[in-house]
């Protein structure tokens, strides 16, 4: 097997002797003294790691005052230039290099490695010594641009794991991340898993070397033509497994990047450690049940127990995609080693965290990395290895298979405002091409594995129908747009026939969109979207002539259970298990803001709510709540909110004062009205990101019009909510048009505030 490490140190100890020799035959001509002059290798030859055609990067550095300096410099540099030798060299006091250095920091990044090759070695000692002793005192200060200058590069660059043909050095995550993670452990400010890095770097190292051999010339791309040649000089079986190796590489890198740059960004913008103490801020900071955060990570609480809560691992990420956070690798690590094994189907909270998690956007990419790396992907979802680093087999694909379903699902993200089931949109984003690991049709393939995953996730069967409807048919209205004639009837009828409501068109074009715009800008060209926008406009006016209420009022509940409620002083509280998940009922006298305030409630008492089901019967507001959290003691809930309906300021100002905290984030919220509705009640829907407070917001804002909510229809799908409420006027009739909008723009403006 060839050493290539060895053939890259043996490069730069020619490179050595060469200069060795030039030096002292440049000194010995011109009669000046060795001692105030050094050569010193800096970057990758500083480093030893010298590729068949890489450069010469090297400094002669002088004290003030010596003689004939530039003479000297010109017999080293013309000897080499002479033989076509490639050279990147400098001239440079000590107080040049140090001023080079504070001006740019790549020059600074490269003169890190700087190491001795000829001439005065004590000059070239205490070059390394200033150098390095002004990056650690600067480095707080001079990072926040490096990283801006990293992220501009991936931006243009792209990410050496997800690109067709990578640039094994600019890309992120290759060659000159490495160097950047060497600098920020010289910065003494935070520390990588050393072996992981140094292997990473090795490999890539390998895979140029021979890239160079087989391109015959300096290159860090690998474009299409030669990597079946640098395969086969690898001893790889062939492109896909060149690829695979560089993608699974660079991921790596990436990845402890990712973590490096948060620590980092965490450890800049903390206070100095005498303030942290005086201000007094807490050390762990908790977020959900068993879930907290520290120093700009999500951790797990001291109490929590991963091996007894199986939801608790998708907490955890949920949590940190939804804020954008670093999931501790330590955390992610434990769960997948020691986290209890969901069981099957899923129960509903992990499906909903799975589904939050999912529509966190940009949150998600991070997150869904670490647990990637740490194994409990493979846990989750066995299906996902399948596709892990599987190079894109087209042209219009500019990521991987697997990045590309998560990029869908970024993009899907957008757009769950636009569809009533954004579960089931975001899950279909995530497992669409999971087709593409086995033979045959993927649509068709990935199809029934679709159904398999959709009843382990614990979907009922026809939502299962409508994942793995979607994931069959996700090319078909790109495909019949751009190939089949619009104005045809046969056309619009095809697609009908085949989506067969309203309902599931809107996902399809959903899911459509948000592939189109993931794979790249050929798939996503205006020209494709409009024909996909337009076939869609003409199949749902084919579709909307028939068919049910999208929107309709649940009966209100058995009076068996109204009985169980009602308590002393027509208050009551009742708390159950109900099929697995927690379920809280309220009855209160039936007014207006009654609804608020039991809303605020739960809020403040930690419990999330995932539906409700409202409504009035005799003179009481009865409500059905189905909630995440611990157990509450109903006495206690009924004691706070008999407190509250008398006077509820404490709880609003406690209710403020947590959502303070969290960001509102993902696509603005929107609220609708919807005139087909109802004919007995003015129907308003909310769309918003889920959040602690959030349906509080929306019945208070209700509240303040004077409208009375006759019944309401809360659900979160993963993290979203869509809210249905039913109003009417005093007199039990639906609100004036102009009414209706006021309250409409009311509620939109409590959410945007």
């Amino acid at each position: 097997m060839v050493d290539r490490a060895a053939q890259r140190r043996a490069r730069a100890e020619e490179a050595d002797a060469l200069l060795y020799l030039l030096l002292s035959k440049a000194c010995d001509a011109l009669g000046v003294p060795t001692e105030g002059v050094a050569l010193v290798a800096v970057g990758g030859y500083g480093r030893e790691e010298l590729s068949p055609y890489s450069d010469l990067d090297v400094m002669l550095v002088h004290v003030e005052g010596y003689p004939r300096v530039d003479e000297l410099a010109a017999q080293i540099w013309y000897p080499l230039w002479d033989s076509r030798t490639r050279l990147d060299h400098s001239v440079r006091t000590l107080e040049q290099a140090r001023q080079a250095a504070a001006d740019d920091v790549r020059v600074a990044l490269g003169l890190l490695d700087a190491r001795h090759v000829a001439g005065d070695s004590h000059l070239t000692l205490q070059l390394r010594s200033v150098l390095m002793a002004d990056w650690r005192r600067t480095a707080r200060d001079r990072l926040p641009a490096l990283a801006q200058a990293c992220r501009d590069r991936a931006s243009t660059v792209g990410e050496l794991a997800h690109l067709a043909e990578p640039d094994l050095k600019e890309a992120y995550g290759g060659l000159r991340d490495a160097v950047v993670l060497r600098a920020l452990v010289a910065s003494w400010l935070v520390d990588v898993p050393h072996p992981v890095l140094e292997r990473a770097r090795l490999d890539l190292l390998d895979v140029r070397d021979e890239l160079h051999a087989v391109a015959g010339r300096a290159t860090d791309r690998l474009v299409a033509d030669v990597t079946a040649d640098v395969a086969a000089g690898l001893g790889l079986p062939g492109r896909d497994a060149l690829l695979r190796h560089v993608y699974s590489t660079g991921r790596t890198l990436a990845h402890v990047c990712d973590v490096s740059w948060r620590r980092i960004e965490s450890l800049v913008a903390r206070p100095p450690r005498s303030r942290r103490r005086r201000t007094g801020g807490p050390l762990l900071l908790a977020l959900d049940e068993g879930v907290g955060q520290h120093e700009g990570e999500v951790v797990l609480m001291p109490d929590a127990r991963p091996e007894r809560d199986p939801a608790l691992g998708l907490r955890a990420a949920a949590v940190a995609a939804d804020r954008e956070l670093v999931l501790s690798p330590a955390v992610a690590a434990r769960l997948a080693a020691t986290a209890a094994e969901l069981p099957e189907p899923w129960p509903g909270e992990a499906r909903r965290l799975f589904c939050a998690l999912l529509g966190a956007g940009q949150g998600l990419l991070e997150v869904w990395e670490t647990m990637d790396q740490t194994g409990y992907i493979s846990r989750l979802l066995p299906e996902w290895d399948s596709v892990r680093f599987r190079p894109p087999q087209s042209a219009i694909h500019r990521y991987t298979v697997d990045r590309h379903l998560l990029e869908t699902c970024v993009e899907a993200s957008t757009m769950v405002r636009d569809v009533r089931r954004p579960d089931l949109l975001l899950v279909a984003a995530l497992i669409h091409d999971l087709g593409k690991a086995v033979e045959g049709d993927h649509s068709v393939t990935g199809a029934a594995i679709a159904a398999v995953i959709a009843r382990r996730l614990g979907f009922s069967e026809a939502d299962a129908d409508t994942i793995t409807l979607l994931v069959r048919q996700h090319l078909m209205l790109a495909q019949v747009a751009t190939r089949r004639d619009l104005d045809d009837p046969m056309t619009v009828d095809l697609v009908a026939g085949i989506v067969g409501d309203t309902e599931t068109l809107d996902l399809l074009e959903a899911l459509t969109y948000a592939d189109a715009r993931a794979a790249g800008p050929a798939a996503s060209s205006p020209w494709r979207l409009r024909l996909v926008g337009e076939l869609a406009r003409r199949v749902r006016g084919e579709l909307s002539g028939g068919g049910s209420s999208l929107w309709h009022e649940a009966p209100a509940l058995p009076m068996p259970e109204l009985h169980q409620v009602v308590g002393v002083g027509r208050l009551g509280v009742t708390v159950s298990e109900h099929h697995g998940d927690l379920r809280v009922n309220v009855a209160v006298p039936d007014q207006v803001g009654t609804l608020s305030t039991v809303a605020a409630v739960l809020a403040v008492e930690r419990l999330a709510v995932r539906s409700a089901v409202i409504t009035s019967v005799e003179g009481l507001g009865i409500s059905s709540w189905t909630v995440a959290g611990s157990a509450p003691d109903p006495v206690r809930l009924r004691d706070r909110l008999a407190v509250a309906l008398r006077d509820n300021s404490d709880l609003v100002r406690r209710l403020a004062a947590r959502d303070s905290s969290v960001s509102r984030k993902g696509p603005a919220a929107r609220v609708d009205l919807l005139p087909e509705a109802s004919e007995t009640a003015t129907v308003l829907q909310v769309r918003a990101h889920d959040r602690p407070g959030l349906l509080y917001d929306v019945t208070a804002a209700i509240a303040v019009t004077g409208a009375d909510i006759r019944s309401a229809h809360v659900s979160t799908l993963g993290a979203e909510c869509v809210d249905v409420f039913y109003l009417t006027d005093p007199h039990g009739s639906p609100l004036e048009d102009e009414d209706a909008r006021v309250t409409a723009k009311t509620v939109l403006d409590r959410l945007t505030s």
